[in-house]
């Protein structure tokens, strides 16, 4: 953990770079510290997945974007991170905070162009059954 998954408008596939996206979320996730200085997240359980809608509905369906003199056409993007519990609610908001600023720079020239909605939302919970199985945390617990 964590786990970024993004759902969005498929009508963004060829107006947004989603690989980029997820590899500067990727990024911003492994950057995070805690008040202590540790990194807040493992390299090898961070993972950000994007998946397009191929059929969706926003809002009105474009008539107000008509009526203002745009072409009608929405898109969105709900971004929605899952963490581990024991983490404070300093570096849960500074997380959100920095994903945020992220998925903002990235949509910004996009939401210039066209009407969209931009959301994000973390989720920390119990987990009701957690199991792993991975050879990817090893690659980053070696020590040198």
């Amino acid at each position: 953990m964590p786990h970024l998954v993004i759902l969005y408008s498929g009508n963004l596939d060829s107006r947004s770079d989603m690989s980029l996206l997820c590899r500067r979320l990727a990024d911003t996730l492994l950057e995070q510290r805690d008040e202590a200085g540790k990194a807040v997240f493992p390299p090898g359980g961070t993972r950000v997945l994007a998946y397009p809608a191929p059929h969706f509905a926003i809002s009105d369906g474009g008539a107000a974007g008509r009526a203002a003199g745009g072409d009608g056409d929405y898109g969105f993007a709900y971004l929605n991170l899952r963490m581990g519990r024991n983490r404070s609610e300093a570096v849960q908001q500074a997380v959100g905070a920095a994903l945020a600023s992220v998925a903002k720079a990235h949509f910004e020239p996009l939401m210039a162009t066209m009407h969209m909605g931009v959301t994000l939302q973390i989720d920390v919970g119990a987990e009701v059954f957690d199991a792993k199985h991975s050879s990817l945390h090893p690659l980053f617990n070696r020590t040198t």
